[in-house]
C-alpha cells in the first residue's frame, strides 16, 4: 500500500455511513410503530398488527442477493443512491396509504421501504468493518454506526405515539404523517450529500474482471462465504437477532397501547427509551469494542437479555411501578432493558461471521441480509403466538432465539474451514 494511501481520510466515507445507519432505523422502526394505527384504522389482529413489519423484513429476502451482486458489480456509491430513491419511494407510498383508507397500499410501502433498508444494509456493515480493518477494531466502528442507529429508532417510536396521542381509538395514519414526510425529507438530503462524497469502493469489481464477467471468462472459485461453517451458523444467527430485536419492541407496543390506563403516548415513549438504552449500550459496546471480544459481548449479553425476558413473562400485569406522574407496569421496564443487551448483538455477530471471509465479503454481506427477514418473519410468528397465548407468555419464542444466540457466541463461531483460500 502506498503512503498515500495510508494518509487516505475515510472520514467522509465513515459519517455518510452513520448518517444511513440512522436512516435505516427511522424507517424500519417506522414500520413497527405503525402497528398500534392499523390496529385501529383497519383493524387489524395482533399478528396482521406485524404485516407491515413483515413486508418491510420480507423485502431483504428478496433483494439480498441481488443487491450483494449490485454492490460488487456497481459498488458503494451507486447502491447507496439507488437505496435513497428507493426509500423515499417506499416511505411516500405509506404516506399515501393513509388517505386512500388502504391497508394493502400501506403494506406495500412497507415492501418497498425495505428493498431500500437492505440495500443500506449491504452498503453500511461490510464498509465500516473494512474501514475499521476488520477484528475488534471493524467490530469498534460498527457499534459507533449502531449508535447513529438507535438514535434514528429512538426518535421513531416516541414521534408516532404522541402524534397518536393518549387513545389508541384516536390513531390514524394521517397522524403520523409529519414523521412519514421528515422520513422523505431525510432520504432527499441524504441523496445529495452522498452524490458529493467520495466513496472508496473496496470490493466493487476490477476492469478486468468485468471484462472477464462479460465474456464469460470469470474465474470460477469452488468456494463460497457457505463454505465457511462460522458464516453460515452467523447468518442463522442473524436471523434470529433481528427477530429478537424488533420482536420485543413491535409486540411490547401493540400490547401496552392497548392497556386503557398506559395507552400508545407512554407506550411510544417507553418503546423509544428501549431504542435509547440500545444507543446506550452501544456507545459503552463502540468504546470497549477495541478491548473486548465479540464473543464474549455476544454470550454475555444474550444471556442477560434471557434473564431479563423471564422476568417480564412471570411479573404478573397487576404489579406496577411510578415513574414520575405515570404508572406503569413492571414488565415493561424489563422489556426496555433488554435493549442494553441487543444493542450489541449486530456488530458482534457480523464482525464473528465475515471474519477471515476475505474476498467472500461482499458476497458473504448479501448472504447476511437476505436473513436478516427474521427481523419480519419472528415478530409475525410472535404475533400469531400473541393472539393464542397472550403477548407476554410469547415471548418465549425470543428467549428460544436469544439461546441459540448463546451457542453461536461459545462454539459456533469458530472457523473451522482455515485451509480455504480467501485471497
Amino acid at each position: 500500500m502506498s503512503t498515500a494511501a495510508k494518509k487516505q481520510n475515510y472520514t467522509p466515507a465513515i459519517a455518510v455511513c452513520f448518517a444511513l445507519f440512522f436512516m435505516i432505523a427511522f424507517v424500519t422502526n417506522l414500520a413497527g410503530s405503525m402497528g398500534v394505527i392499523v390496529t385501529n384504522q383497519f383493524g387489524a389482529s395482533k399478528a396482521l398488527s406485524q404485516l407491515g413489519t413483515l413486508a418491510n423484513f420480507i423485502a431483504y429476502a428478496c433483494m439480498g442477493i441481488p443487491a450483494g451482486i449490485i454492490l460488487k458489480r456497481k459498488g458503494y456509491k451507486f447502491t447507496s443512491l439507488a437505496a435513497v430513491v428507493v426509500g423515499f419511494v417506499g416511505v411516500g407510498i405509506q404516506f399515501l396509504s393513509g388517505y386512500m383508507e388502504s391497508f394493502l397500499v400501506y403494506v406495500i410501502g412497507a415492501f418497498v421501504a425495505g428493498f431500500s433498508m437492505c440495500m443500506l444494509n449491504i452498503v453500511v456493515n461490510p464498509m465500516l468493518n473494512t474501514l475499521g480493518g476488520g477484528g475488534n477494531k471493524g467490530n469498534q466502528l460498527i457499534q459507533w454506526g449502531g449508535s447513529c442507529n438507535s438514535i434514528g429508532g429512538t426518535i421513531a417510536p416516541i414521534f408516532v405515539g404522541w402524534l397518536v396521542g393518549g387513545s389508541i381509538a384516536e390513531a390514524s395514519v394521517a397522524k403520523a404523517a409529519p414523521v412519514m414526510i421528515i422520513a422523505m425529507a431525510i432520504f432527499a438530503i441524504a441523496f445529495v450529500v452522498i452524490k458529493l462524497t467520495n466513496i472508496p469502493e473496496p470490493h466493487m469489481e476490477t476492469p478486468e474482471e468485468k471484462a472477464a464477467r462479460l465474456e464469460g471468462k470469470a474465474e470460477k472459485s469452488s468456494h463460497g462465504p457457505l463454505s465457511f461453517r462460522h458464516f453460515v451458523l452467523g447468518a442463522i444467527a442473524i436471523f434470529f437477532y433481528v427477530g429478537i430485536e424488533v420482536g420485543i419492541p413491535n409486540t411490547a407496543n401493540v400490547y401496552f397501547s392497548g392497556l386503557e390506563w398506559v395507552g400508545p403516548a407512554l407506550t411510544g415513549t417507553m418503546i423509544g427509551f428501549y431504542w435509547m438504552s440500545m444507543l446506550i449500550g452501544r456507545l459503552v459496546g463502540a468504546s470497549i469494542g477495541a478491548k473486548v471480544s465479540s464473543k464474549m459481548m455476544l454470550g454475555v449479553m444474550s444471556s442477560v437479555a434471557i434473564i431479563l425476558l423471564v422476568c417480564a413473562v412471570f411479573t404478573p400485569e397487576t404489579v406496577k411501578i411510578t415513574l414520575g406522574s405515570n404508572v406503569l407496569p413492571l414488565s415493561i421496564i424489563f422489556l426496555v432493558l433488554c435493549g442494553l443487551c441487543t444493542s450489541i448483538m449486530w456488530g458482534s455477530i457480523f464482525n464473528l461471521a465475515v471474519e477471515g471471509l476475505g474476498k467472500y465479503t461482499a458476497a458473504a454481506s448479501g448472504i447476511f441480509m437476505t436473513l436478516v427477514c427474521g427481523g419480519g418473519i419472528i415478530p409475525f410468528l410472535q404475533g400469531l403466538l400473541a393472539d393464542k397465548i397472550g403477548s407476554l407468555p410469547s415471548y418465549w419464542l425470543i428467549i428460544a432465539c436469544l439461546a441459540y444466540l448463546v451457542f453461536y457466541a461459545v462454539s459456533g463461531s469458530k472457523n473451522v474451514n482455515k485451509d480455504i483460500s480467501v485471497e
